[in-house]
C-alpha cells in the first residue's frame, strides 16, 4: 500500500535508490523556545498589513523577457491547502521566502521545505497564502523544531541533501495543522521520469501577483548528478522548497511529495531565464532517514513531557 502503516507513513516505492551516498551524514536539530514563539505570537506579528509591507517595491513584470517555447509555463491559481509560504522575522527574509508542505506524520505537525530555506528562529508558516487578505484561510502557524543535515548545500554532494523538515504548534483550539490542511504522503522517488505538478508562491520582487503558481511537467535526470530537472516557465525565487506532487487526490488535494525545489543553485540554474527550468533532489535513504529521525524526535519529546 501506497500510504504505508499509520505510525510511519513513508511510500518507499522506489526499487533501488541511484547513488546514494557511501558516508554518514550528521543531521542538525534546531528546537525553538515555545514560550517565546508560539502560534499567537506568529500570528499577532504577521498581521494583513506587516505582510503587505515586507513585500518589496515591484522591480519588473514578472515574466522572463523571451519564455521557453518548447517549455509549459507555470499558471496562477488559488493554491491547495497543504502547500503554503514561510516568513521570518530575522536577518534578511522580510518577506515570504520559500515555499513548504505539510507532509503526513505520526504527530501530524510535520512541513517539508528546501534544506537552504533556513526559517529562521522566529518563522511562520502560511498554508494556502492569500495575499492582501484580512483572514489567512487556514491560519498563521509558528514553528518550532527544524531538522536537516548539517552538511547540505546548493553545490557538490550537499546538493543531494538539500532538503528539512520542520515542525509547528498546535493553533489556538489544539488543532493539528495536518487535521486542519490534510498532508502529503512523502515518497521515495520512483525514478528519474515522473509526470508531476510542482507548486511554488514566488516572491513579490519576481512576481507582482503575489499568487501560487503550479505547473505539470514530466521530470528527467539532471545530467551529472543524482537530481530531477523539470522544464516550466515562471518559477521564480520563493518557489524553492514547493512540492514535486504525483497522484493527488481531487478530494482532499493531497498526493505524494517525491520532490521539492531545491538542491544545485538552490535549484535552478543560474542566469537571468533561471526560472525557466527547476530542480529536485532524488528522494531515498538520506530524506527517509531525517523523517524517521523528524518522527522520532517528536515522539521522544511528547513521551519525555507527558511522563
Amino acid at each position: 500500500m501506497a500510504f504505508g502503516l499509520a505510525t510511519s507513513p513513508v511510500s518507499h516505492a522506489a526499487e533501488t535508490d541511484p547513488g546514494a551516498h557511501g558516508t554518514q551524514s550528521t543531521f542538525t536539530h534546531e528546537s525553538q523556545p515555545r514560550a517565546t514563539w508560539t502560534n499567537k505570537d506568529a500570528k499577532a506579528f504577521w498581521t494583513p498589513r506587516r505582510m503587505a509591507e515586507a513585500a518589496p517595491p515591484v522591480r519588473g513584470t514578472g515574466r522572463p523577457t523571451a519564455s521557453n517555447q518548447l517549455a509549459p509555463t507555470a499558471e496562477h491559481f488559488d493554491g491547495l491547502p497543504s502547500v503554503g509560504v514561510l516568513f521570518s522575522v530575522d536577518g534578511e527574509a522580510r518577506e515570504h521566502h520559500c515555499t513548504a508542505s505539510v507532509v503526513h506524520s505520526p504527530r501530524g505537525n510535520l512541513l517539508l521545505t528546501a534544506g537552504h530555506c533556513n526559517p529562521g528562529a522566529r518563522a511562520a508558516f502560511v498554508p494556502q497564502y492569500q495575499s492582501g487578505v484580512d483572514t489567512q484561510p487556514y491560519g498563521v502557524w509558528a514553528i518550532e523544531d527544524s531538522f536537516a543535515y548539517a552538511d547540505r548545500g546548493t553545490a557538490g554532494n550537499g546538493a543531494d541533501l538539500d532538503f528539512a523538515f520542520a515542525t509547528v504548534a498546535p493553533d489556538d483550539s489544539g488543532r493539528r495543522i495536518e487535521d486542519v490542511t490534510g498532508g502529503n504522503v512523502l515518497t521515495a522517488t520512483p525514478g528519474y521520469r515522473n509526470q508531476v505538478s510542482v507548486i511554488g508562491y514566488p516572491s513579490v520582487h519576481s512576481d507582482p501577483q503575489d499568487r501560487a503558481v503550479r505547473c505539470s511537467a514530466t521530470t528527467a535526470r539532471l545530467e551529472g548528478t543524482r537530481q530531477l530537472r523539470m522544464e516550466c516557465n515562471g518559477f521564480y525565487g520563493g518557489t524553492s522548497g514547493g512540492p514535486w506532487l504525483t497522484n493527488i487526490d481531487p478530494q482532499t488535494h493531497t498526493g505524494q511529495v517525491i520532490g521539492v525545489i531545491g538542491g544545485v543553485n538552490g535549484g535552478g540554474p543560474s542566469g537571468p531565464h533561471s526560472d525557466r527550468t527547476s530542480y529536485s533532489p532524488y528522494f531515498g535513504k538520506e530524506i527517509l532517514d531525517l523523517y524517521d529521525r523528524a518522527t522520532q524526535a517528536q515522539q521522544e519529546g511528547a513521551s519525555g513531557t507527558s511522563g
